[in-house]
């Protein structure tokens, strides 16, 4: 079993930043693929951004400028840095792994419980 925890969400005000972090834990061998989604209220759960192994990158285009993406390694942990936030960045933010688990061929996917990010005055 894989368990992935976010931390840092909250509330803020537009232009403001927030720090968001996840940790993975339990049975892992390599996580070479980390993540961050998002779902506003009645909408469907969208990208965000990713780091892989190798070092690759990607954004949404909503967020390129704005947000990073980063990884410690060594302690199985990603961080999504945010700022200029807007209040349409407003969301549950749920970081999502590919998982390379001890003992096992296969790969498998594992979710956060999910953050929750309000941007408002």
């Amino acid at each position: 079993q894989v368990h992935l925890v976010e931390s840092g969400g909250g509330l803020v005000q537009p232009g403001g930043s927030l720090r968001l972090s996840c940790s993975a834990s339990g049975n892992i061998f390599k996580l070479p693929y980390m993540a961050w989604y998002r779902q506003a209220p009645g909408q469907s759960r969208d990208f965000v951004a990713s780091i892989e192994n190798d070092g690759t990158i990607k954004y949404a285009d909503s967020v390129k400028g704005r947000f990073t993406i980063s990884r410690e390694n060594a302690r199985n942990t990603w961080f999504l840095q945010m700022r200029t936030l807007k209040p349409e960045d407003t969301a549950v933010y749920y970081c999502n792994a590919i998982v390379h688990q001890l003992g096992q061929i296969n790969f498998s996917q594992s979710w956060g419980q999910g953050t929750q990010v309000t941007v408002s005055s």
